[in-house]
């Protein structure tokens, strides 16, 4: 279904991403690993069809269409939606109207509560987006958003970031109800990409494959579980060693 073939991608003028393939079908979640900084926000950007992100080679397919050149918001009514590593406060919009909005035309007074309550924020919807929330609560939110726009593909960015342990168990919850993970893998209509520095959210939510980026590249694929050992017993240095032995001169 998410088809990326040799994409290299820059950001006013400097390449950043360099001819990276991925595939991901219905029902898989793969888990996209790399230290700070080394191109997985950009990928996602890049997938989502933020402008400030220049495709300079390399093309996007999504449900056998090649979207490299649409515009954000048609990506996102074909299908995509994502989750930002630090979403913006948003000042005289309440939570709930942004619901509503994500619902596009399906929403009741009883749907968007019962996507409140599954998020446990009951209490907020009446309130400005983001505005005074914890980071628990704006990951929960931006969740809650996503949830509401039944996306087929969801790119989250470090869902974990800036979250106690109290929360990222119900944040894993909500991940895997966005990506239908109650059902077996062949009945799942939804697909994702999880972007994780740390990878705790792989305690709550399983991952098919797993990869590490390192300056842009993808070094290396595999079991995201394996992977994340490794890491966490050598670093991401022995990722970049791996890399540099093998990385093509351009």
């Amino acid at each position: 279904m998410l088809e990326i073939k040799h994409l290299t991608v820059a950001i006013e003028g400097k390449k950043i991403l360099h001819d990276i393939n991925l595939t991901i079908r219905t029902g898989e979640t793969h888990a996209l690993f790399g230290p700070n900084g080394s191109g997985k926000t950009t990928l996602l950007m890049a997938i989502m069809g933020f402008p400030k992100y220049q495709v300079i080679k390399g093309s996007i397919i999504f449900k056998g269409k090649d979207i490299t050149r649409l515009p954000l918001d048609e990506r996102a009514h074909l299908g995509i939606g994502m989750s930002f590593q630090r979403p913006p406060v948003v000042r005289g919009v309440k939570t709930r109207d942004l619901v509503a909005a994500c619902l596009r035309g399906r929403e009741t007074e009883e749907s968007i509560e019962q996507l409140a309550e599954r998020a446990d924020l009951a209490d907020f919807m009446d309130r400005e987006i983001n505005y005074g929330f914890s980071g628990g609560e704006i990951k929960r939110s931006e969740l809650m958003q996503v949830l509401a726009q039944k996306p087929e593909l969801t790119l989250l960015d470090e869902p974990e970031s800036g979250v106690d342990l109290v929360n990222i168990a119900l944040i894993g919850e909500l991940i895997n109800k966005l990506l239908d993970k109650g059902c077996h893998i062949r009945a799942r209509k939804c697909m994702g990409l999880i972007i994780t520095h740390t990878g705790h959210i792989l305690d709550y939510v399983n991952a098919r494959t797993g990869y590490v980026m390192v300056e842009g590249r993808i070094s290396c694929g595999g079991d995201p579980h394996e992977i994340l050992a490794t890491i966490r017993a050598k670093g991401y240095e022995e990722c970049i060693k791996c890399m540099m032995e093998n990385v093509p001169s351009e």
